[in-house]
């Protein structure tokens, strides 16, 4: 048995925001957006922080983050023409790895539809055998978003 289901966030509970359109192809057969799509507006929101931020880039870094675990809750639907807000925000940051916790939001709905995770660790983008510190220029960018 479980406990009640927690509450889902709303946009005040995150640091940085990035707005994606929902796509045709984002629906699935049931009229909203099939759960996969959540988890490319993840690592899309992150993707942007990494690049807005000089921490990646896509042909030369190399220290590189592997995602290692995510997970997503729920709340409410989404469906195309839907506008989606991420908001972003650091969970943890360790010594190789990175906790990211991103709410989606609907249009300007302030309560999140969905909320959810994932972690990176930074290994060495040639060999990505053993964890590698953080980037300086991830931790200096994450620490503005750190939840404390």
């Amino acid at each position: 048995m479980s406990g009640p289901k927690p509450r889902p966030g709303i946009r005040a509970d995150y640091r940085l925001y990035l707005s994606l359109p929902t796509r045709w192809m984002d629906n699935d057969v049931y009229g909203h957006v099939n759960n996969v799509a959540y988890y490319s507006f993840f690592d899309t929101a992150v993707a942007r922080f990494l690049l807005a931020n000089g921490v990646l880039d896509l042909s030369s870094s190399t220290v590189v983050g592997l995602v290692v675990e995510t997970a997503c809750r729920y709340a409410a639907p989404i469906a195309f023409p839907d506008e989606v807000t991420c908001g972003l925000r650091c969970g943890r940051l360790g010594t190789s790895s990175i906790r990211y916790e991103i709410g989606i939001f609907r249009n300007e709905e302030d309560r999140a539809a969905a909320e959810g995770h994932f972690v990176h660790v930074y290994v060495e983008r040639a060999r990505q055998d053993r964890a590698v510190p953080l980037p300086a220029a991830l931790r200096d960018a994450a620490q503005r978003f750190l939840m404390l």
